[in-house]
């Protein structure tokens, strides 16, 4: 049997980078993966989709190229190609991590593994134990009872990124960053899209104000939009499906090529062992304290199994903490308030921290400043004015409660607000860092003036 310091059980951002730290730390480190290193956000999810809503971002480019002056003839494009770039850029990251796992001197254990007591972990049939598992399996397409996915006609996101024929239709069930992310892509490429979203918005976990600039945006697009709005079922027996969906107004037929069902995600906690072990779970997310330690010793968790946000940055954080707190570094529990959530559909979506509404109903007494970028050279001189930043801070003290972005860029913009929270920076001291012009950053400063009627240029 083969002993470790640390085995990490699955290898996406959260395990790999885990792996990386703990061995940095001086751990004999093992990695065990089922199927590929990087798991389902560097092969399936976040980097091959933004490969793919990159080369729609540069057909819409090339599609309105004389608003910059210029004239490209009749711009085309290969389905097929664009969808190659894509795998092909997930290859690569995951030929970068195989990479570290070498450099870093950690053992990658191919198969699927299973938890023991005692601990160790059963890898198809051979034992290997560790002073310390961490569980890092992460989660797949969610499945609803009403929408049961077939691969074909109803699919879920890891479908939807390698089709082998382009959809004249297609239906996106649920608005979160998956739903709208496929939902612009498809729709740049000329795909007749429609969202249907159960809740009375779309992406519903955002500020109401970004929520209807980004209905307005995909409307222009001519992006269709259901809010309020369920599926109940589809008949995938024809040549394409149908699906019934449930309104205010009573029931109605919409035909497709293609429905994808993006109403999140399922964690990865089956058949692993959790139960032999002992190991607690509460509503599919494995129970964790504020270091990632479960309720057996020697076993922890992190990443989309635990009730964390479901996102790769945070997994990665996690892990980090979880394995420097093994190495008995002093340590803080991570702010899961300052963590930014991110949607890189066009217009793009950032966000941290409350929501005007949600610090209303705390009852705070708050001010709001918001810059809109078509008031910004930068943007303008981009071609690239909807949207704005909004921001949110508390009255009393200046405390920045909130920061919320839609627009060309905002997800590379989002990390002033994260940093000035984390340092617990104020409104004036926001306001009185000199932003760099012209570009799409002054429009923080400007939002922020806003809000204490300091603004220069609205």
């Amino acid at each position: 049997m083969s002993k470790y310091d640390i085995i990490v059980l699955g290898s996406g951002p959260g395990g790999y980078v885990t792996a990386i730290r703990a061995s940095q730390l001086g751990f004999k480190t093992a990695i065990v993966e089922k199927e590929s290193l990087g798991g389902v956000c560097l092969n399936w999810g976040c980097i091959p989709t933004k490969a793919l809503l990159k080369s729609a971002q540069v057909f819409e480019y090339l599609k309105h190229a004389e608003d910059y002056g210029l004239k490209v003839k009749d711009p085309e494009y290969d389905f097929d190609a664009v969808i190659k770039r894509s795998r092909g850029v997930a290859e690569g990251m995951s030929g970068g991590v195989k990479f570290l796992m070498k450099k870093n001197k950690i053992d990658v254990i191919d198969g699927f593994g299973k938890l023991k007591t005692g601990k160790k972990i059963d890898v198809d049939g051979k034992e290997y134990s560790a002073d310390h598992i961490i569980i890092a399996t992460g989660a797949r397409s969610r499945e609803l009872p009403s929408l049961p996915q077939d691969g074909k006609k109803v699919i879920g996101y890891r479908q939807a990124m390698s089709l082998e024929k382009q959809p004249k239709q297609m239906i996106v069930v649920g608005s979160g960053a998956i739903g709208v992310e496929f939902a612009y892509f498809y729709n740049s490429l000329g795909t007749e899209v429609t969202i249907v979203e159960f809740l009375d918005k779309i992406v519903p976990v955002e500020d109401d104000e970004v929520s209807k600039q980004l209905e307005r945006s995909f409307k222009k697009s001519g992006i269709k939009i259901m809010t309020s709005a369920e599926v109940t079922s589809v008949d995938t027996s024809g040549k394409g499906v149908k699906a019934t969906v449930k309104t205010k107004k009573g029931e109605e037929i919409l035909e497709a090529d293609i429905v994808l069902s993006a109403v999140g995600i399922k964690s990865n906690i089956e058949n692993i062992g959790l139960e032999d072990v002992g190991i607690a779970v509460d509503r599919d997310k494995i129970l964790v304290n504020d270091f990632y330690q479960t309720n057996i010793p020697g076993y922890y968790a992190i990443g989309d199994v635990t009730p964390g946000q479901a996102l790769a940055h945070v997994a990665s954080a996690e892990g980090i903490l979880c394995v420097e707190k093994i190495a008995g570094q002093h340590v803080e529990a991570l702010d899961y308030g300052n963590i930014p959530g991110c949607t890189y559909c066009s217009p793009e979506i950032a966000s941290v921290g409350l929501t005007e509404e949600q610090a209303k109903a705390k009852g705070l007494d708050i001010k709001v400043g918001k810059f809109p970028f078509s008031a910004s050279g930068k943007a303008s001189a981009s071609g690239a004015k909807d949207g704005f930043v909004k921001v949110i801070f508390d009255a009393k003290y200046g405390e920045w409660l909130g920061c919320h972005m839609i627009g060309a860029g905002v997800t590379d913009m989002i990390a002033e607000a994260v940093l000035g929270r984390k340092l617990e920076t104020t409104g004036h001291e926001v306001l009185k860092a000199v932003h760099p012009h012209p570009t799409m950053s002054e429009a923080v400063m400007e939002a922020v003036a806003a809000a204490y009627d300091e603004v220069i240029h609205l």
